[in-house]
């Protein structure tokens, strides 16, 4: 054990740990769910996951635990936290389905003490499905779609399952909807390379009704 830090450790209750801790001693003293750890140093290892396994061994005094040899690389950090339900996994938005969509904001929806708390689900799922969501370069265009998601701690909880990886805006986009989703500085960018004239003191629905019929 003392060739293993714990690393970031668990936020798991003491009572949990202890009490887990003695089922283990009351056994055979062997934790049969590994931890998973990766070398640091020679002979150094850390925990990247199974904390609360790392734990319950620490607690119960054991001189060997049983632990999984990981890769150093951040993507294998990243995915051991995730199968180890130590970090929440995220869906790109972007590309995302619409079961992907609809699962991802249930969880939220249904999560105790939800900031998302009264959003409808299927209306939520449907206006972000159907929206340009692959032009976007933030979560913010979702305030906009009028499915109970305003700006503040509702649009700070999509962060925790959503990110982003948006496509280059196409220089001719004539479709309305898609045309709203952006800023009036990106109209503008799209207005000067089609050759709007006065595109520079045009208003936002000036501009998507001017590139909409181009």
């Amino acid at each position: 054990m003392h060739e293993v830090n714990p690393g970031k450790g668990t936020d798991a209750p003491e009572f949990l740990i202890k009490a887990a801790a003695r089922a283990l001693l009351e056994s055979d003293g062997r934790n049969w769910v590994p931890v998973i750890v990766k070398e640091i140093t020679e002979d150094q290892y850390e925990v990247i996951g199974n904390s609360f396994i790392y734990a319950i061994a620490l607690e119960a005094g054991l001189e060997r635990v049983w632990c999984v040899i990981a890769d150093k690389s951040e993507k294998t950090f990243e995915l051991t936290k995730i199968l180890t339900r130590e970090s929440i996994p995220k869906i790109n938005l972007s590309t995302a389905t619409r079961d992907e969509i609809q699962s991802a904001l249930q969880y939220l929806i249904e999560k105790p003490g939800s900031e998302l708390k009264g959003v409808k689900l299927a209306i939520a799922t449907n206006r972000i499905d159907e929206s340009p969501r692959q032009y976007w370069k933030s979560l913010e265009p979702i305030t906009k779609l009028k499915c109970g998601i305003t700006k503040g701690k509702k649009l700070v909880a999509l962060k925790e399952v959503f990110y982003l990886t948006p496509q280059p805006t196409p220089e001719v986009i004539t479709d309305g909807s898609t045309l709203n989703s952006l800023t009036l500085a990106q109209l503008k960018d799209m207005a000067k390379k089609q050759g709007v004239a006065g595109y520079t003191k045009k208003k936002k629905q000036e501009l998507v009704d001017l590139l909409s019929k181009n």
